[in-house]
Protein backbone atom coordinates (compact mmCIF):
# COMPACT_ATOMS: atom_id res chain seq x y z
CA UNK A 1 0.00 0.00 0.00
CA UNK A 2 1.17 3.49 -0.52
CA UNK A 3 -0.89 5.16 2.28
CA UNK A 4 -2.01 3.36 5.08
CA UNK A 5 -4.12 5.10 8.04
CA UNK A 6 -5.38 3.66 10.74
CA UNK A 7 -7.42 4.82 13.67
CA UNK A 8 -6.37 8.46 13.34
CA UNK A 9 -7.31 11.01 15.58
CA UNK A 10 -6.75 14.49 16.09
CA UNK A 11 -8.18 16.99 18.88
CA UNK A 12 -7.70 20.92 18.90
CA UNK A 13 -8.63 21.99 22.53
CA UNK A 14 -12.25 20.25 22.81
CA UNK A 15 -12.60 20.17 19.50
CA UNK A 16 -12.22 16.86 17.50
CA UNK A 17 -10.66 17.36 13.58
CA UNK A 18 -10.07 13.93 13.12
CA UNK A 19 -12.02 10.93 14.44
CA UNK A 20 -10.62 7.11 14.28
CA UNK A 21 -9.55 7.77 10.60
CA UNK A 22 -8.82 4.52 8.48
CA UNK A 23 -8.19 3.81 5.26
CA UNK A 24 -5.74 2.54 2.48
CA UNK A 25 -4.65 4.07 -1.27
CA UNK A 26 -2.65 1.44 -3.31
CA UNK A 27 -0.26 2.01 -5.49
CA UNK A 28 -1.20 3.76 -8.99
CA UNK A 29 -4.51 5.44 -7.48
CA UNK A 30 -6.05 8.50 -7.81
CA UNK A 31 -7.78 9.69 -4.35
CA UNK A 32 -10.35 12.52 -4.51
CA UNK A 33 -10.26 13.63 -0.24
CA UNK A 34 -13.22 15.87 -0.28
CA UNK A 35 -15.51 17.28 2.84
CA UNK A 36 -16.94 20.75 3.90
CA UNK A 37 -14.21 23.42 5.25
CA UNK A 38 -13.22 22.52 9.04
CA UNK A 39 -13.76 18.46 7.66
CA UNK A 40 -10.15 17.95 8.66
CA UNK A 41 -9.09 17.38 4.92
CA UNK A 42 -5.83 19.52 5.73
CA UNK A 43 -5.14 18.15 8.98
CA UNK A 44 -5.26 15.02 7.87
CA UNK A 45 -2.51 15.76 5.12
CA UNK A 46 -0.80 17.58 7.51
CA UNK A 47 -0.79 14.35 9.53
CA UNK A 48 0.33 12.42 6.94
CA UNK A 49 3.17 14.80 5.68
CA UNK A 50 4.50 14.63 9.32
CA UNK A 51 4.09 18.78 9.62
CA UNK A 52 1.87 17.80 12.64
CA UNK A 53 1.61 14.48 14.76
CA UNK A 54 -1.44 12.66 15.52
CA UNK A 55 -3.37 12.62 18.83
CA UNK A 56 -4.13 9.03 18.75
CA UNK A 57 -3.66 5.74 15.26
CA UNK A 58 -0.87 5.10 13.21
CA UNK A 59 -0.17 5.91 9.85
CA UNK A 60 2.44 4.41 6.76
CA UNK A 61 3.51 6.38 3.85
CA UNK A 62 5.41 4.06 1.22
CA UNK A 63 5.76 1.66 4.13
CA UNK A 64 7.37 4.20 6.52
CA UNK A 65 5.74 4.91 10.12
CA UNK A 66 5.05 8.47 10.21
CA UNK A 67 5.76 8.91 13.90
CA UNK A 68 9.31 7.07 13.56
CA UNK A 69 10.52 6.96 10.17
CA UNK A 70 9.81 10.71 9.51
CA UNK A 71 12.41 11.68 7.38
CA UNK A 72 11.96 8.59 5.24
CA UNK A 73 8.49 9.95 4.97
CA UNK A 74 9.05 13.27 3.35
CA UNK A 75 11.70 11.86 0.92
CA UNK A 76 8.96 9.51 -0.30
CA UNK A 77 6.17 12.28 -1.15
CA UNK A 78 6.15 15.22 -2.66
CA UNK A 79 3.68 17.78 -1.52
CA UNK A 80 1.65 20.75 -2.56
CA UNK A 81 0.36 22.90 0.18
CA UNK A 82 -3.01 24.87 0.29
CA UNK A 83 -0.81 27.87 0.43
CA UNK A 84 1.58 26.69 -1.73
CA UNK A 85 4.98 28.86 0.17
CA UNK A 86 7.24 30.34 -2.88
CA UNK A 87 10.22 32.98 -2.77
CA UNK A 88 8.38 35.63 -4.97
CA UNK A 89 11.77 37.19 -5.46
CA UNK A 90 13.85 34.03 -7.17
CA UNK A 91 13.25 32.58 -10.56
CA UNK A 92 12.32 29.71 -11.32
CA UNK A 93 15.00 27.32 -12.32
CA UNK A 94 16.90 29.37 -9.31
CA UNK A 95 14.24 28.25 -6.98
CA UNK A 96 14.35 24.75 -8.53
CA UNK A 97 17.95 24.41 -8.16
CA UNK A 98 17.79 25.75 -4.43
CA UNK A 99 15.54 22.66 -3.96
CA UNK A 100 17.16 20.04 -5.32
CA UNK A 101 19.97 20.60 -3.38
CA UNK A 102 17.67 20.57 -0.73
CA UNK A 103 16.32 16.84 -1.70
CA UNK A 104 20.28 16.52 -2.63
CA UNK A 105 18.88 15.37 -6.67
CA UNK A 106 21.07 16.05 -9.76
CA UNK A 107 20.29 19.43 -11.18
CA UNK A 108 19.49 17.47 -14.79
CA UNK A 109 16.30 16.80 -13.07
CA UNK A 110 15.58 20.33 -13.01
CA UNK A 111 14.76 20.58 -16.91
CA UNK A 112 12.70 17.24 -16.39
CA UNK A 113 10.11 19.10 -14.01
CA UNK A 114 10.01 21.92 -16.02
CA UNK A 115 9.52 20.24 -19.29
CA UNK A 116 6.53 17.87 -17.09
CA UNK A 117 5.03 20.99 -15.56
CA UNK A 118 4.50 22.75 -18.82
CA UNK A 119 6.80 25.81 -17.42
CA UNK A 120 9.19 26.13 -20.36
CA UNK A 121 7.80 28.95 -21.34
CA UNK A 122 7.73 30.94 -18.06
CA UNK A 123 11.02 29.41 -16.48
CA UNK A 124 13.10 32.54 -17.23
CA UNK A 125 10.97 34.87 -15.10
CA UNK A 126 10.52 35.53 -11.08
CA UNK A 127 7.79 33.78 -9.65
CA UNK A 128 6.70 36.76 -8.67
CA UNK A 129 5.97 37.68 -12.45
CA UNK A 130 3.79 34.65 -12.42
CA UNK A 131 0.13 33.76 -13.16
CA UNK A 132 -1.41 31.87 -9.92
CA UNK A 133 -2.00 29.33 -12.68
CA UNK A 134 1.92 28.86 -13.13
CA UNK A 135 3.09 29.24 -9.39
CA UNK A 136 0.78 26.35 -8.92
CA UNK A 137 3.06 24.72 -11.67
CA UNK A 138 6.37 25.89 -9.71
CA UNK A 139 4.59 24.11 -6.68
CA UNK A 140 3.88 21.13 -8.31
CA UNK A 141 7.90 21.18 -10.19
CA UNK A 142 8.81 21.25 -6.82
CA UNK A 143 6.96 18.56 -5.30
CA UNK A 144 7.96 16.02 -8.19
CA UNK A 145 11.83 17.05 -8.46
CA UNK A 146 13.17 13.95 -6.23
CA UNK A 147 10.86 11.83 -8.22
CA UNK A 148 8.45 11.01 -5.45
CA UNK A 149 6.16 7.94 -5.64
CA UNK A 150 3.43 9.52 -3.61
CA UNK A 151 1.66 12.84 -4.30
CA UNK A 152 -0.27 14.77 -1.61
CA UNK A 153 -2.02 18.14 -3.17
CA UNK A 154 -3.88 19.87 -0.80
CA UNK A 155 -6.51 22.40 -3.11
CA UNK A 156 -3.92 22.11 -5.92
CA UNK A 157 -6.49 24.38 -7.80
CA UNK A 158 -7.75 27.30 -5.78
CA UNK A 159 -7.85 30.37 -7.37
CA UNK A 160 -7.48 29.43 -10.68
CA UNK A 161 -9.55 30.67 -13.94
CA UNK A 162 -11.17 27.65 -16.01
CA UNK A 163 -8.43 27.45 -18.18
CA UNK A 164 -6.09 27.04 -15.71
CA UNK A 165 -8.37 24.75 -13.98
CA UNK A 166 -8.19 22.46 -16.91
CA UNK A 167 -4.06 22.48 -17.69
CA UNK A 168 -3.87 21.86 -13.97
CA UNK A 169 -6.12 18.99 -13.94
CA UNK A 170 -4.44 17.78 -17.61
CA UNK A 171 -1.20 17.71 -15.40
CA UNK A 172 -2.09 15.69 -12.33
CA UNK A 173 -3.82 13.28 -14.31
CA UNK A 174 -0.50 12.57 -16.59
CA UNK A 175 1.28 12.83 -13.35
CA UNK A 176 -1.24 9.98 -11.67
CA UNK A 177 -0.01 7.55 -14.44
CA UNK A 178 3.00 5.89 -12.35
CA UNK A 179 1.89 7.65 -9.22
CA UNK A 180 -0.18 7.91 -6.46
CA UNK A 181 -2.10 11.43 -6.01
CA UNK A 182 -4.03 12.11 -2.86
CA UNK A 183 -5.51 15.39 -3.36
CA UNK A 184 -8.29 17.45 -1.50
CA UNK A 185 -10.25 19.93 -3.21
CA UNK A 186 -14.15 21.66 -3.16
CA UNK A 187 -14.31 21.13 -7.25
CA UNK A 188 -16.38 17.92 -7.71
CA UNK A 189 -16.21 18.57 -11.17
CA UNK A 190 -12.24 17.94 -10.87
CA UNK A 191 -13.01 14.80 -8.94
CA UNK A 192 -14.94 13.75 -11.23
CA UNK A 193 -12.33 14.42 -13.94
CA UNK A 194 -9.30 13.28 -12.37
CA UNK A 195 -10.00 10.78 -9.53
CA UNK A 196 -10.51 6.93 -9.66
CA UNK A 197 -11.64 6.87 -6.12
CA UNK A 198 -13.68 9.00 -3.82
CA UNK A 199 -12.57 9.69 0.29
CA UNK A 200 -15.81 11.80 1.77
CA UNK A 201 -14.78 13.39 5.15
CA UNK A 202 -17.67 15.14 7.60
CA UNK A 203 -17.30 16.49 10.78
CA UNK A 204 -13.56 14.27 11.43
CA UNK A 205 -15.66 10.99 10.42
CA UNK A 206 -15.36 9.17 6.76
CA UNK A 207 -18.78 9.05 5.78
CA UNK A 208 -18.10 7.37 2.21
CA UNK A 209 -15.64 5.37 0.82
CA UNK A 210 -15.79 4.06 -2.42
CA UNK A 211 -14.72 3.73 -6.19
CA UNK A 212 -15.82 6.89 -7.97
CA UNK A 213 -17.89 5.43 -10.91
CA UNK A 214 -19.14 2.35 -8.60
CA UNK A 215 -20.41 5.00 -6.32
CA UNK A 216 -22.27 7.39 -8.59
CA UNK A 217 -23.77 4.16 -10.32
CA UNK A 218 -25.19 2.52 -6.35
CA UNK A 219 -27.18 6.00 -5.43
CA UNK A 220 -30.91 4.93 -5.84
CA UNK A 221 -32.47 8.39 -5.70
CA UNK A 222 -33.98 10.82 -8.69
CA UNK A 223 -33.80 13.91 -9.08
CA UNK A 224 -36.87 15.07 -11.89
CA UNK A 225 -37.44 18.45 -12.95
CA UNK A 226 -41.32 18.66 -14.17
CA UNK A 227 -42.97 21.44 -15.02
CA UNK A 228 -46.72 21.55 -14.71
CA UNK A 229 -49.97 24.19 -16.55
CA UNK A 230 -50.72 25.24 -13.18
CA UNK A 231 -49.47 26.11 -9.63
CA UNK A 232 -49.58 23.02 -7.36
CA UNK A 233 -48.34 22.68 -4.02
CA UNK A 234 -46.32 20.55 -1.98
CA UNK A 235 -49.06 18.95 -0.55
CA UNK A 236 -50.82 17.51 -3.50
CA UNK A 237 -47.48 15.41 -3.71
CA UNK A 238 -48.69 13.56 -0.32
CA UNK A 239 -49.34 10.11 -1.22
CA UNK A 240 -45.29 9.14 -2.27
CA UNK A 241 -43.95 7.82 0.06
CA UNK A 242 -40.35 7.71 -1.32
CA UNK A 243 -40.38 11.50 -1.54
CA UNK A 244 -37.21 12.63 -0.11
CA UNK A 245 -37.52 16.56 -1.09
CA UNK A 246 -39.30 18.78 -3.07
CA UNK A 247 -37.48 22.35 -4.51
CA UNK A 248 -39.71 24.90 -6.05
CA UNK A 249 -37.63 26.27 -9.24
CA UNK A 250 -40.67 29.13 -9.47
CA UNK A 251 -44.34 28.43 -9.39
CA UNK A 252 -44.89 25.67 -11.60
CA UNK A 253 -41.80 24.12 -12.19
CA UNK A 254 -40.25 21.41 -9.44
CA UNK A 255 -37.36 19.49 -8.36
CA UNK A 256 -38.39 16.19 -7.03
CA UNK A 257 -35.93 13.99 -5.26
CA UNK A 258 -37.50 10.56 -4.66
CA UNK A 259 -35.69 6.88 -2.97
CA UNK A 260 -36.35 4.45 -5.78
CA UNK A 261 -34.82 2.00 -8.18
CA UNK A 262 -38.07 2.50 -10.42
CA UNK A 263 -38.05 5.07 -12.82
CA UNK A 264 -40.56 7.71 -11.32
CA UNK A 265 -41.82 9.30 -14.51
CA UNK A 266 -44.81 6.73 -15.45
CA UNK A 267 -46.56 7.43 -12.12
CA UNK A 268 -46.07 10.85 -12.51
CA UNK A 269 -48.01 10.82 -15.62
CA UNK A 270 -50.29 8.92 -13.72
CA UNK A 271 -50.28 11.49 -10.84
CA UNK A 272 -50.86 14.55 -13.60
CA UNK A 273 -53.74 12.83 -15.01
CA UNK A 274 -55.57 12.35 -11.64
CA UNK A 275 -54.96 15.90 -10.54
CA UNK A 276 -56.34 17.02 -14.08
CA UNK A 277 -52.45 18.32 -15.02
CA UNK A 278 -50.44 18.71 -17.72
CA UNK A 279 -46.92 18.15 -17.92
CA UNK A 280 -45.04 20.79 -19.80
CA UNK A 281 -41.64 19.04 -19.60
CA UNK A 282 -40.12 16.13 -17.32
CA UNK A 283 -36.56 15.15 -17.21
CA UNK A 284 -34.91 12.76 -14.73
CA UNK A 285 -31.41 14.33 -13.77
CA UNK A 286 -28.00 12.80 -13.76
CA UNK A 287 -27.32 12.48 -10.15
CA UNK A 288 -23.42 13.33 -10.16
CA UNK A 289 -20.64 13.45 -7.41
CA UNK A 290 -21.87 17.20 -6.34
CA UNK A 291 -24.89 15.70 -5.29
CA UNK A 292 -23.86 13.08 -3.62
CA UNK A 293 -21.22 15.07 -1.91
CA UNK A 294 -24.25 17.26 -0.33
CA UNK A 295 -26.41 14.52 0.86
CA UNK A 296 -23.84 12.25 2.38
CA UNK A 297 -22.10 15.78 4.56
CA UNK A 298 -25.60 17.73 5.42
CA UNK A 299 -26.71 14.58 7.63
CA UNK A 300 -26.94 15.75 11.18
Amino acid sequence: MSIEVLNISKNYGEQKALDQISFSIKKGEIVGFLGPNGAGKSTLMKILTTYISSDEGEAKVNNFDINLESKSVQKSIGYLPEHNPLYLDLYVREYLSFNADVYKVAKTRIEEVIQLTGLTPESNKKIGQLSKGYRQRVGLACALLHNPEVLILDEPTTGLDPNQLVEIRELIKNIGKDKTVFLSTHIMQEVEAICDRVIIINKGKIVEDKNLKTLVKEQTNQIITIEFDKIISKEDFNQFNNLISIDHINDTVLELTFESKTDMRPILFDFAQEKGLKILQLNLKNRNLEQIFREKTSKK
